[in-house]
């Protein structure tokens, strides 16, 4: 039975935080060749590679970076557990870890921490990233869930939980100076500069769609996935920006924004996703159930 030894965990997270052995030999006041011994050592327990050495440098492999995740996890617990006690608070604080979509509205977001933190209290980590990554992490349990605005793949529904909670009707903001094409509209957003999501996303096929076939022809000015960019420069009244309504709703009440009018039959899904786990985190499991997004 092969057996871990923090020490050299510990070591080990040194150096890869570091970038070399010299630089964690400083900073731990440790000789080289103990820590290269240490990293040797565990090396050897984990039976792989943890560095690769190329022109005299050291280049993390794809288990090392696994293993500093989750020695970054074991450590960060340590420091939990040690504040527990010594504020003689004996109940241990769990810990979300949510990743979202970089495109998903921040408010999205947002929504769901205040739901957590209404509950009973956690620590919550917030990671934004690609599909591709969020769902990787999700399998390999090092997120609890991913909101996305799809939902998984027919092929890993074995492998994710999915839910959706809400088909968010898709509105079209502008500043102050685009007010009048309230009137007639949609009509009348024709030949306007607008502020649009990339080609990647569902939401931008719908909105060429829409205005395909009613014949709207649209400056297509400034094409960006993040959401957040999209309404700075959408204030900045460089074109007109396409959101979910409630994305948009506290924009309107700042009068940053105004809400021209709504796309009929245009609607984002956004969808709440955990992967199957034997052992669930309990909290993470109630905002899997509970959640909603009330709009």
């Amino acid at each position: 039975m092969r057996l871990l030894n923090y020490h050299h965990l510990y070591y080990f997270q040194a150096i890869a935080n570091a970038g070399s052995i010299a630089e964690a030999s400083k900073k731990l006041r440790l000789g080289q060749p103990t820590l290269s011994a240490q990293l040797k050592v565990l090396e050897e327990i984990l039976d792989t590679k943890l560095f690769e050495r190329k022109n005299k440098k050291l280049f993390i492999t794809e288990a090392g970076q696994v293993s500093l995740e989750y020695a970054n996890q074991i450590f960060s617990l340590g420091d939990e557990l040690l504040e527990v006690i010594e504020s003689k608070k004996f109940s241990k604080r769990s810990h979300v870890q949510i990743g979202a979509l970089e495109s998903l509205p921040k408010r999205l977001i947002q929504h769901l921490v205040h739901f957590a933190q209404d509950g009973e209290k956690c620590a919550i980590t917030v990671l934004e990233g690609t599909a591709d990554y969020l769902f990787r992490e999700l399998a390999a349990h090092r997120i609890d869930l991913v909101l996305s605005n799809f939902p998984p793949h027919i092929g890993d529904e074995g492998q994710f939980n999915s839910r959706l909670l809400v088909s968010a009707p898709i509105a079209i903001f502008g500043t102050k100076r685009f007010r009048h094409l309230q009137g007639n509209f949609p009509q009348s957003l024709q030949s306007q500069p607008f502020i649009l999501p990339t080609l990647h996303s569902k939401l931008r096929h719908d909105l060429d769609h829409y205005f395909r076939i009613n014949n709207i022809a649209i400056d297509r000015t400034i094409e960006t996935q993040d959401t957040s960019v999209q309404k700075i420069l959408g204030i900045e009244g460089l074109g007109l920006v396409p959101l979910p309504e409630f994305a948009g709703l506290e924009l309107v009440k700042e009068k940053k924004l105004v809400n021209l009018g709504p796309l009929p039959d245009i609607k984002e899904d956004f969808w709440i996703i955990s992967s199957v786990r034997k052992i669930a985190n309990l909290q993470a499991q109630r905002l899997m159930d509970d959640f909603e997004l009330n709009i």
